[in-house]
């Protein structure tokens, strides 16, 4: 049995959770998020309505990878309507900046042009300083994707470390030509 799909999830107060057939819908203080598993899966609910349990239906490779899988999204669905995920990115470089204007991300990162990014409706981004991005959200797939979408426009390059990174990130820098 997967040591991560055999554990029940528990259901934190002000979360709601509904079942229907494949269909897991899970709503929150901050938002409602919907899965639907693979059916080598089965989602129940507890009898008492504090937990959720997910069972496999045979041990062939497939399943058992599904299973932890399963238990694991709607784990974090269900912290996620209740905590919400964040992720915080800092754009290192001269004249290097990020703004919001409307709906759309403005990022100057070294090109002739500047990059607009249309911002999901799911999600939260702020800018507190020009040098810095906040995305928050419910859903941790759509944080994590979108953050690694800005990160990847201008990685942070290995001789001045300039670019677009996370906060606490650690660039490892190269000596230059003159290191010789």
């Amino acid at each position: 049995m997967s040591r991560v799909g055999k554990k029940p999830i528990p259901i934190i107060d002000g979360v709601k959770v509904a079942i229907a057939d494949r269909k897991v819908d899970v709503e929150g203080p901050l938002g409602k998020l919907t899965f639907t598993h693979r059916e080598e899966i089965d989602v129940t609910l507890s009898e008492d309505g504090k937990s959720v349990n997910v069972t496999r239906h045979n041990d062939e490779r497939e399943s058992r990878a599904f299973h932890g899988l399963t238990r694991a999204l709607i784990n974090n669905m269900i912290l996620g309507v209740k905590t919400g995920y964040e992720k915080k990115l800092e754009v290192i470089g001269v004249g290097y900046l990020a703004t919001i204007k409307g709906k759309v991300l403005q990022l100057r990162v070294g090109f002739a042009n500047e990059l607009q990014l249309p911002i999901p409706d799911v999600l939260d981004v702020k800018c507190p300083d020009q040098t810095h991005i906040n995305i928050k959200g419910c859903d941790k797939q759509a944080v994590g994707q979108f953050a690694a979408y800005i990160r990847s426009l201008r990685k942070p390059e290995p001789y001045k470390g300039k670019g677009v990174r996370y906060v606490g990130e650690q660039v490892k820098l190269k000596a230059g030509k003159s290191a010789t």
